[in-house]
């Protein structure tokens, strides 16, 4: 477990970014690199590398938005990352994150593009189990994924329905698409994140 930053002579929880990198990292090392994952096709190996790329390698980055030529270098790089890594290096990668020239590992930065990407690959992994149960987060956590939320909805298939996002803790709405009818997804933050980003067999959250 990360300890909380101390500022200003009060401890602040510490950011995501960096509780959940370390929680993935020990789930992985527990685990091994053959297990499932909720991302289709790819074992713990599979992800554990992808996260080492996107942290180590920037000349991959947008192949995993592009696709395409990009796409296929990005998976190149993938492949032999995992294949000439062994498994404790990998997992020791994931734990340390990005090196220090690489803007991804700077504090802000660090806490905007790395929090939910964390998460939700620490869930993919958790769900991905036979005996998992939703966690509970600290309203802390669940308000910094809560503000990716709309970010990632805004990257769905557009429809002309409507779309609206409610956080079932606080019941705070917000509307990501104008349409008509208004489709409503509720859940916690967590839980509409991965609703979000496409996990939507494990997201625990309802659609009306």
């Amino acid at each position: 477990m990360v300890s909380p930053v101390q500022r200003g002579g009060g401890r602040l929880p510490a950011p995501l970014s960096r509780t959940e990198r370390a929680a993935l990292a020990d789930l992985l090392a527990e685990l091994g690199p053959d297990e499932p994952t909720c991302c289709t096709g790819w074992t713990t190996a599979d992800l554990a590398a992808h996260l080492v790329v996107r942290d180590r390698r920037p000349d991959a980055a947008p192949g995993a938005v592009l696709g395409g030529p990009f796409g296929r270098w990005t998976e190149r790089v993938m492949d032999r990352t995992r294949r000439s890594t062994s498994w404790p290096e990998l997992v020791a990668q994931v734990r340390t994150g990005p090196p220090v020239w690489v803007p991804t590992s700077w504090g802000p930065v660090d806490r905007l593009v790395n929090g939910s990407e964390m998460t939700i690959h620490h869930e993919d992994v958790r769900r991905a189990r036979p005996d998992w149960a939703p966690r509970e987060l600290p309203r802390s956590a669940q308000d910094e994924l809560w503000a990716q939320v709309g970010f990632l909805a805004r990257t769905r298939p557009r429809s002309d329905r409507g779309l609206q996002v409610r956080r079932t803790d606080t019941g705070e709405s917000r509307t990501i698409r104008e349409g008509s009818p208004v489709v409503t997804v509720a859940g916690e933050p967590l839980e509409v994140l991965l609703w979000a980003s496409g996990r939507e067999d494990v997201a625990r959250v309802e659609v009306s």
